[in-house]
């Protein structure tokens, strides 16, 4: 005998192709997020954030050791040497990671009463990456600053 009923659904049927489509759905989610090239999203992260235009490698210091001593707490001291005039000052630096899960990591605001930019913070990184600070003044111009920093596996380096 021929079973015509092969449209009919249990309860147990339906509950696994349910799961069979969540899973598709967020693994297809998930995937459409993995970026393509890390360096092309990384340079758009920064447009978005500080804005588009050539970065001049210079004026900014950021004075961290190359080695990590503990990937949960990486000091970050930041140092523009640019005037802060009413006409010409430094309005924005910006923090990136590179292989940070999350990039961005920080954006301060400056004003000509500021009177110097030098600010100092810790952040979390997952593992050994590239830092990148960028300085915009309040014409555009861009400035930056990059250093690899290494991560020892498992948060510590000795």
């Amino acid at each position: 005998m021929e079973n015509k009923d092969f449209l009919v659904v249990n309860r147990r049927g339906f509950f696994r192709s349910a799961g069979v489509a969540g899973v598709a759905v967020a693994m297809g989610t998930v995937m459409t997020g993995v970026p393509k090239t890390a360096a092309a999203d990384i340079n758009a992260l920064i447009a978005e954030q500080v804005g588009q235009g050539n970065i001049t490698m210079d004026k900014v210091v950021v004075d961290t050791p190359d080695k990590a001593e503990n990937g949960a707490m990486v000091r970050i001291p930041v140092v523009v040497n640019h005037p802060m005039e009413p006409n010409n000052y430094i309005e924005k630096v910006a923090v990136f990671v590179d292989d940070n899960p999350k990039p961005f990591v920080a954006s301060y605001t400056f004003f000509p009463e500021s009177g110097k930019v030098d600010i100092e913070f810790r952040l979390k990184m997952a593992k050994t990456s590239t830092v990148r600070v960028v300085a915009k003044n309040n014409t555009g111009a861009l400035f930056g600053f990059s250093k690899k920093i290494e991560v020892a596996e498992g948060g510590c380096s000795g």
